[in-house]
């Protein structure tokens, strides 16, 4: 490995320790250059810190941008994460649609909360047709 590689590894490895810490200021300065260079796992702790006010001033913009490029990149919990921004309304205007494509997205990857989320939509009709029967596809799915 290179220097610079090292230093890289290195600067990550610092800010995910610092956010693990709660040391959200650290790690919102570490992190938001590796978010910046296209590193999902950072855009998606970036995305957490803009969202929660955590080191940062609360800027939802900030939120869903980060979130969104972490998701894009196949980051399942930055899917699932993006999924409930749409679906509630945080950070982005509320669209139903959007949500189940991204929870759907996540539970490919294997994300079991995407999927329970997907079942609980389909049986509260909540931006679906209620549907029981599909409903419970996914419920049997998340291995309930």
């Amino acid at each position: 490995m290179s220097e610079d590689a090292t230093i890289i590894d290195s600067g990550l490895a610092s800010g995910f320790a610092a956010f693990e810490s709660r040391d959200f200021t650290q790690a919102m300065r570490l992190l938001l250059q590796f978010a910046d260079k296209g590193n999902a796992e950072a855009q998606h702790k970036v995305a957490i810190m803009y969202q929660n006010g955590l080191g940062v001033v609360t800027n939802d913009e900030n939120a869903f941008k980060y979130m969104k490029l972490a998701a894009e990149q196949g980051d399942a919990i930055a899917q699932h994460g993006l999924g409930f921004m749409y679906m509630e309304g945080e950070c982005v205007e509320q669209n139903f649609a959007d949500a189940l494509i991204w929870f759907k997205k996540a539970a490919e990857q294997d994300m079991l909360g995407s999927m329970t989320t997907i079942a609980m939509m389909y049986e509260e009709g909540k931006g679906v047709e209620k549907n029981q029967e599909i409903a419970q596809e996914w419920y049997k799915k998340a291995g309930f």
